[in-house]
């Protein structure tokens, strides 16, 4: 498109204060090649119009900020769903009867009437639109936000003081949710210290919500992927990085029952000290423990594989036997620690740990809520088992709502029945 020299007015190709005609250059504007357009003056070279297309950096740096906010969000959405049932099941008894569905603004009070009118007003736009896709949402109370919700709780505590704990504690909580609530609110820029600050207050108020015994997941994020991904709930490049994120002593504390498969179980015996060892199977704990003969064949092919001496891998698992001998030496009870030794060749290394407690405990008696987990290595031809891949599976994760079909850490665990009955027992 070519725009004439001459115009009106005293813009640019029209007549000055003098009356005489500006000169302007003739403006073209032609298809950039990059998507863009190019504005090219007739006595000057092509002037580039940046393209609109995000680069790789901007949309990594996009994903990262998805990432932060997408895990707040979810911490957040449970924590106002679980304030939003505890507000309707303890003042909808008291003000429902006398004021019908105009109860939320009569708990609202004079304080709270201009809110709870406009959360009214909002409500009936949403009818109106087709906004409401589940009748369960036709609530005045869904319309009311966090600190609404938190509003009501505080103007009439004495009627949720019999239900829970600690008001201070309660509130202290809901202060530090605030900033990610803004910050997810409006999508801007959230960090990982207020990530991790979130997570931590959010698993605390629903627990406190609760009465103080409610059992909230370590992490809530998994049981919205892991159906995804058939129980894995974390992936590791290597060892190190997976101690890092889920030490032993968190994998074990508190276990009901251990099964270990692999070639020398070095994680154990190297990163988890024979007392503790000890301490967990007087505890209650029931250990089975399965490692390669060290005088199989097998033995030899892995020491090639991984470039090593004749015996030198075989030395290492012996010695890890003697390990966890002196272990099992130690108990009262030894026929809940059982050793034994496969000839098979490995295929990988795996802890199926059952009964790991949760955060929190529940129900009456003090009784905690437990779950499974399992770590699980392959064995790479050229690598050590440091430096393979780690999967982090929690039982049931994976487990699909009314399915039958069983996740990850159940395959394991009949693999690891399979070559326990096939294996010698260790004296």
């Amino acid at each position: 498109m070519v725009f004439p020299a001459g115009g009106r007015g005293g813009g640019p190709g029209g007549p000055d204060r003098g009356g005489a005609r500006s000169e302007a250059p003739t403006v073209v504007m032609r298809p950039a090649l990059t998507g863009g357009r190019s504005l090219v003056p007739a006595q000057g070279g092509p002037v580039e119009v940046p393209a609109l297309a995000w680069s790789g950096a901007e949309w990594e740096d996009a994903y990262q900020r998805v990432r932060l906010s997408g895990r707040a969000y979810v911490w957040l959405n449970l924590v106002e769903q679980r304030l939003r049932s505890l507000v309707d099941e303890v003042l909808h008894p008291i003000y429902a009867p006398a004021h019908g569905e105009d109860w939320v603004t009569a708990a609202a009070g004079p304080a709270g009437e201009e809110w709870a009118h406009r959360a009214g007003a909002v409500r009936e736009v949403s009818r109106r639109k087709g906004y409401l896709l589940d009748p369960a949402d036709d609530d005045p109370l869904v319309f009311l936000t966090l600190p609404q919700l938190r509003e009501l709780m505080v103007q009439h505590w004495p009627c949720f003081e019999p239900y829970l704990a600690d008001r201070r504690e309660i509130e202290l909580a809901l202060d530090e949710l605030e900033v990610a609530r803004h910050v997810v609110s409006r999508n801007r820029v959230l960090t990982g210290t207020v990530l991790a600050q979130t997570e931590r207050a959010a698993a605390r108020l629903l627990a406190l919500l609760d009465g103080g015994t409610g059992a909230v997941p370590a992490d809530v994020v998994e049981s919205l992927v892991a159906g995804r991904y058939a129980d894995v709930v974390a992936v590791h490049p290597d060892r190190v990085r997976l101690q890092r994120d889920l030490p032993v002593e968190d994998l074990l504390d508190g276990a009901r029952r251990l099964d270990a498969l692999g070639i020398g179980l070095g994680m154990l015996c190297q990163n988890y000290t024979g007392k503790r060892l000890v301490r967990l199977a007087t505890d209650g704990c029931r250990v089975r423990l399965l490692f390669l003969n060290p005088a199989s064949s097998a033995v030899r092919r892995r020491e090639r594989e991984l470039g090593l001496g004749r015996g030198e891998l075989g030395r290492s698992i012996q010695m890890n036997i003697l390990h966890v001998r002196r272990v099992r030496a130690a108990l009262r009870d030894q026929g809940g620690f059982e050793i034994r030794v496969f000839d098979e060749t490995p295929r990988f290394t795996a802890y199926l740990v059952e009964g790991v407690p949760l955060a929190t405990p529940v129900g009456a008696g003090g009784r905690r809520a437990t779950r499974d987990l399992g770590v699980v290595q392959p064995y790479l031809r050229r690598a050590r088992g440091m430096e393979s891949p780690a999967l982090v599976l929690r039982g049931g994760a994976g487990q699909q709502p009314g399915g039958t079909d069983a996740g990850l850490l159940e395959v394991y665990r009949e693999e690891f029945e399979g070559v326990w009955a096939d294996s010698r027992p260790v004296s």
